[in-house]
């Protein structure tokens, strides 16, 4: 890995500091919250963070989806700064927890920062082995093309080879993701994007009409999946068809055919690229070993991208996925410990169980 150039992997994305904590089901009734729900803050949200922190035993975790995978990317690379990172924060307290944390996991941090708005937090319930998320994105939300065009930001944009953002960050700034989009497409490279949740597919159809043709590889979990077919009428309900009818949507560059990778949970992840669908099975944990499935779909990109820079099979890639994912619901938030002991040549056992989750 010691050949590995810095700055070969750009994300951009919304960076949250995650204020997690066990709660009973009741405060998600409150505030109008199911298991597994990823949402943004409305105004009835607001004193949700304010509670948590008064009345739960809260932990404070470095988060934002696309943050979350850099970090396990690097944990995989083991080689600081091949990785890059755009988003926006408040100058505050939050954003020095997350730019320290970000920067000793080895991400090359390039926040853009605001005066006058707070860094964004992510409200994380877990109740046993479900997590609800609501993200109040504050600064996060203020993110601006501008930030992209600083001669510093032009020089890391043009050394990387591989972008990647959320479908979160469709929210935020359209513009800088059709930048990188375009700027992918104009140099061969690879973009790479995660839907990231249903609302998604719903609220961003406009943008992401526009960003798909340039998407070269496209993640989500069945919710997401469904979501998308939906909105775009493909007329399809079995998961192996959605994947092959978005992988089939027209494509900026026909001769790089695009990827759809689903993640199902306990069941096998979906590969659809050329017309032909792949499935490779999952770890499953027994239950007594998962701790917190947060941060699981962000582990499962950040693994498959790892390999991906590496240049390794798209198989080998989605493996190194469900490692990551199987290693971190072992653990509060998208953390780990450790170096990965995944190698790309061993087969993960058929019977294990569940790491390839597609929640977020």
């Amino acid at each position: 890995m010691d050949s590995l150039g810095e700055g070969l992997l750009v994300g951009i994305g919304n960076p949250l500091l995650d204020i997690s904590a066990v709660v009973d089901k009741e405060l998600l009734t409150k505030y109008n919250m199911k298991p597994d729900d990823a949402i943004m803050a409305e105004d009835s949200h607001k004193p949700l963070y304010k509670e948590l922190k008064e009345k739960y035993n809260v932990e404070f975790i470095a988060g934002g989806s696309v943050q979350n995978t850099m970090r396990v990317a690097q944990w995989f690379l083991e080689k600081p700064y091949v990785s890059t990172y755009f988003g926006c924060v408040g100058r505050d307290e939050y954003s020095d927890i997350l730019k320290e944390r970000a920067s000793a996991d080895g991400v090359n941090v390039q926040y853009q920062y605001k005066d006058k708005e707070a860094t964004g937090t992510c409200a994380v319930l877990i109740t046993g082995t479900h997590r609800s998320l609501c993200a109040n994105l504050a600064a996060a939300n203020c993110f601006t093309e501008d930030h992209l065009l600083k001669a510093e930001s032009k020089q890391l944009i043009n050394k990387a080879q591989f972008f990647y953002t959320s479908g979160f960050f469709l929210v935020v700034s359209p513009p800088s993701v059709m930048r990188l989009a375009q700027h992918a497409f104009n140099n061969n490279n690879l973009f790479i994007m995660n839907l990231s949740a249903p609302f998604v597919s719903q609220l961003c159809k406009e943008s992401l009409t526009q960003v798909m043709p340039y998407v070269d590889i496209l993640f989500g979990n069945e919710t997401e999946m469904k979501a998308f077919s939906q909105e775009f009428s493909l007329n399809v309900e079995n998961m192996s068809d959605i994947a092959l009818k978005i992988s089939e949507l027209p494509k900026k560059n026909p001769e790089k055919p695009r990827v759809v990778i689903i993640t199902q949970g306990c069941d096998p992840v979906l590969i659809a690229k050329n017309k032909l669908v792949q499935e490779i099975p999952v770890i499953v944990l027994p239950k007594e070993r998962i701790v917190d499935t947060n941060g699981a779909g962000d582990a499962f990109t950040g693994g498959f991208l790892a390999q991906l820079v590496l240049q390794q099979p798209l198989d080998v890639c989605v493996r190194c996925g469900i490692y990551a994912a199987s290693e971190v619901i072992q653990t509060s938030g998208c953390t780990y410990s450790g170096k990965p002991k995944f190698t790309s040549h061993i087969k993960l056992p058929n019977n294990q169980a569940n790491g390839g989750e597609g929640d977020h």
